[in-house]
């Protein structure tokens, strides 16, 4: 196996995760404790932001806070359980994608941050 392709196979350990609130105190809470419980390395919270959707069999817009995460495949599951519990939706839109490639420091600032401490 090629250097390249071990380091490539190695980040795909991470994701970003995102979803959305109605509010950015929402968002900025959902980010809060789950940074606070290390599930997430870090958060940002943008908006707002535009949505256009279907949603109940229904065509609709919408303002909404998107919030986006860094955590590793490993941890992964608990943060989407701690979305889906916290989040104010009864069914929320909760996405993880696949970091391929990320500066070396900051992959590692990743796994540490969310390496539980007990």
């Amino acid at each position: 196996m090629c250097p390249r392709t071990a380091t490539l196979t190695a980040m795909t350990d991470f994701v970003q995760v995102s979803t959305a609130t109605e509010s950015r105190e929402q968002a900025v809470e959902l980010a809060r404790t789950a940074v606070r419980d290390r599930l997430a390395a870090g958060a940002q919270v943008i908006g707002p932001v535009t949505s256009v959707f279907w949603h109940n069999g229904e065509f609709g817009t919408g303002e909404e806070w998107q919030l986006l995460l860094k955590t590793t495949t490993d941890r992964y599951p608990q943060l989407e359980k701690h979305l889906v519990d916290h989040h104010p939706w009864t069914n929320p839109e909760v996405c993880a994608t696949p970091i391929t490639s990320g500066a070396e420091r900051c992959l590692q600032w990743i796994r540490s941050a969310t390496t539980p401490t007990d």
